[in-house]
């Protein structure tokens, strides 16, 4: 019998999500079992998931952790998801609130040891449930000490001496730092906090943890799994991973085209597709009427943002160039919501360019898909960005984007005036180099038509698919087989 593959998240959608983690751990295992793989996943059981219309049933009522003290057990969860078992570890003091990893008032105090116990529970129901796993994969900091843990587990034998271990990183610059206090009684021995352990500058860093002993490290596109080698992209981690660069790689994310396609999106007025672009049309026209802008932008090109309003995502270089590209005569949609300056400034605009731009300081699934149907460019100035799932929605709905050629970016958009480009990318992060990115998109789509048209079309046919992720992580996992 093949032996499985665990992986261990702190989200996955429909169940719990955030953010691009859920959306890739509602798509991976999936990917993974059309490889042929046994794969289950564990993930904590969240408060709201009670409330939800899933059908999750109680496995297991007194799984042993042991942590934060000893007699302490978990209850254990279960739900099919397509023929994949996940597993939902609960303890209500840990797991039954309102969100995920914060509030208003900021992060939860006791992050640490709610992740620390998620990791310790998740090995304690791996070893009740009595198989011996192939590969122990976790997903960024939450489960980043599994690695850790695997490593010395290893060193006894037994049910663990043939487990390897993975960590994929989907954002380096959230990294579980916490007092060094911590470190005592977590289940990891003395010889785990120094340099090339746990420790960072005196505190504990679970996502140094795994990155120091997982057998393989991911990130989620080729471009990113490069830049956090180097100081400006490696938050302050650089100089492990540069130590672990052999056991190193970039596997690009997939995007869900059963759900992101134009030609069969059942929240868009009129469908389309890369032979057929009319009812592209019809979309801009309903947008321009919901979104009260006017109707003499359906001759001019109508410019979209879609993400968080945040420093990564690059709005503060968009809201600086806002009064340049009312000059060109554009339309201007922005979709999100995040650091209130940059939430106040945006809506600031919609006032003072009545008619020219819309500002919707939310975010609803619906929407985002209207307005990437709806627009004529998209906009993607991000600082850093490890994958990036909205340009390839952007893409696939004819949306060309103009975006800072960093991480996945650079890795799904070919730059105009390349042969075959899909879009426009600028090489620094600055306000100057964003705006000439967007003038000379603008600049094509007044002057030559037949050249945008074709670029569209081109654009269209980018196909970055779950199968060929899903195989790319069933090579590594043959790679690291400690089995042979």
């Amino acid at each position: 019998m093949q032996r499985p593959v665990y992986l261990v998240t702190s989200e996955i959608y429909p169940f719990s999500k955030t953010g691009g983690l859920g959306d890739v751990m509602g798509a991976l295992p999936l990917a993974l079992q059309a490889q042929g793989i046994p794969v289950a996943v564990i993930s904590p059981f969240y408060g709201r998931l009670s409330s939800g219309n899933f059908r999750i049933r109680l496995s297991i009522s007194d799984c042993p952790v042991g942590y934060p003290w000893q007699p302490i057990t978990a209850d254990v969860y279960e739900a099919d998801y397509y023929g994949v078992p996940v597993y939902f570890i609960h303890r209500g003091e840990f797991f039954d609130r309102r969100y995920y990893y914060n509030d208003h008032k900021g992060d939860y105090f006791d992050n640490a040891e709610r992740f620390i116990f998620f990791c310790r529970a998740a090995l304690s129901l791996i070893r009740r449930l009595g198989v011996n796993p192939s590969v122990v994969h976790s997903h960024d900091w939450q489960s980043a000490l599994l690695p850790a843990y695997i490593h010395y587990l290893r060193q006894s034998g037994g049910f663990w001496a043939e487990t390897s271990s993975a960590l994929t990183i989907h954002n380096l610059a959230f990294q579980g730092r916490f007092s060094s206090r911590l470190f005592a009684g977590c289940g990891l021995p003395p010889e785990a906090w120094g340099m090339e352990g746990v420790e960072y500058y005196g505190d504990l860093n679970m996502l140094k943890g795994g990155i120091a002993y997982a057998d393989a490290i991911t990130t989620v596109s080729p471009t990113y799994a490069e830049e956090i080698l180097h100081e400006h992209c490696g938050c302050g981690l650089d100089g492990i991973l540069r130590k672990r660069k052999a056991h190193l790689s970039g596997i690009l994310n997939g995007a869900n085209y059963s759900v992101w396609s134009p030609e069969a999106d059942p929240y868009l007025p009129a469908t389309y597709s890369a032979a057929n672009l009319s009812g592209k049309a019809t979309c801009k026209q309903a947008l321009l009427e919901e979104l009260g802008l006017d109707a003499r932008l359906m001759q001019r090109p109508v410019l979209s943002f879609i993400g968080r309003l945040r420093g990564q995502k690059g709005i503060d270089l968009l809201n600086a160039i806002v009064p340049d590209l009312i000059k060109l005569d554009v339309g201007i949609i922005v979709l999100g919501e995040g650091n209130p300056e940059h939430e106040s400034t945006v809506l600031e605009f919609m006032e003072m360019y009545r008619g020219k731009v819309s500002a919707v300081v939310n975010y609803t699934e619906d929407l985002a898909h209207r307005i990437q149907a709806g627009s004529d460019i998209f906009l993607m100035p991000s600082r850093y960005e490890p994958c990036g799932l909205t340009q390839m929605y952007a893409l696939r709905y004819g949306t060309p984007p103009v975006a800072t050629a960093v991480g996945g970016l650079r890795d799904t958009i070919i730059p105009w005036p390349k042969d075959n480009f899909t879009g426009f990318t600028f090489e620094r992060s600055s306000t100057a180099g964003f705006l000439q990115a967007v003038s000379k998109a603008v600049a094509l789509w007044e002057n030559d038509q037949p050249a945008w048209q074709n670029m569209v079309q081109r654009a269209m046919g980018q196909a970055f698919t779950w199968e060929e992720a899903g195989a790319a992580y069933a090579a590594l996992y043959r790679q690291i087989n400690r089995k042979g």
